[in-house]
């Protein structure tokens, strides 16, 4: 599932053709994702301007002028595309051009298709159907039940050792558990923790409530610095992510233990090890992370 890294190279990708731009036409090709649309779904959007395109965590939030906040979730295969208008012929009618690299998306997934008032068209496919969009009113945004459990997010102000230390004070569950756990801190996935675990030398079998002090100041700053690293990178080439334009991330060249089970360590040689915790692969350097 595509993490806030992953999120936020796409929300930057859409903004240049999304934002401050009407939906002149939103095209609903099934009744339902994950969950079924929105009554109206399509009568709702079309016609709105996108005044503001943001990201909270994993989701995607476009601020329409009708009053509504359209929540996106990509899920586990979901991808937007861009087709845009590059060109006007000064003797005719405009004239579209696809700029898109070929994600070798199926078509016969193409769910949802915005058709922006630029000419440009932005299509959201999603194959195995996890992802979906809601509407909420925008006065009402913070009663939003996704989002109102969530913990601040990394780089944002909110977020510090200090506030490291006070969250995970008491908590029996082991580190790597506590940090996936969203009302902790918002968007952290299992490959960022992983690394960022890893940069810290902290294991991911110690208990949360040994962070707070010292391991906590090493910490907050590696996942922030995981974190903003992955965004600069373009996330990660797992799977079926992709940006929107159909470019693959390449933060993985820069991966340090995860998905290296066996392999050397890159600082002491010791081979990488993996475990499984709550259901998800844990990589860690048995002799750097203690």
């Amino acid at each position: 599932m595509p993490e806030l890294p992953e999120v936020e190279t796409v929300r930057r990708g859409l903004a240049p053709v999304m934002e401050g731009v009407r939906v002149m036409r939103l095209v609903q090709n099934r009744s339902d994702l994950r969950f079924p649309f929105p009554e109206r779904f399509a009568e709702r959007v079309s016609g709105a301007r996108i005044e503001r395109l943001g990201r909270r965590a994993k989701f995607l939030v476009a601020e329409l002028s009708t009053g509504e906040a359209l929540v996106m979730h990509l899920g586990m295969s979901g991808r937007f595309t861009i087709y845009a208008a590059v060109g006007r012929d000064d003797e005719g009618p405009e004239t579209l051009d696809v700029f898109v690299h070929d994600t070798g998306a199926d078509p016969r997934h193409d769910h949802v298709v915005f058709e922006m008032e630029s000419g440009a068209r932005v299509v959201f496919n999603d194959p195995r159907r996890f992802g979906f969009m809601e509407l909420w009113p925008c006065v009402a945004f913070d009663d939003y039940p996704r989002l109102r459990t969530l913990g601040p997010e990394p780089l944002s102000n909110a977020f510090s050792a200090a506030y490291l230390c006070e969250a995970l004070k008491g908590k029996a569950a082991p580190i790597k558990a506590a940090l996936l756990d969203q009302s902790i801190i918002a968007g952290l996935g299992n490959i960022y923790v992983c690394e960022a675990l890893f940069r810290a030398g902290i294991s991911p079998r110690r208990l949360a409530r040994t962070i707070p002090g010292v391991r906590a100041e090493r910490l907050a700053p590696e996942i922030n610095a995981v974190i903003a690293e992955a965004i600069e990178a373009g996330g990660s080439t797992l799977r079926d992510f992709a940006g929107p334009d159909g470019a693959l991330g390449y933060f993985p060249h820069s991966f340090r233990v995860y998905g290296r089970e066996g392999e050397p360590c890159q600082t002491c040689q010791t081979p990488v090890k993996r475990i499984v915790q709550s259901g998800r692969s844990s990589f860690y350097c048995g002799k750097c992370q203690r």
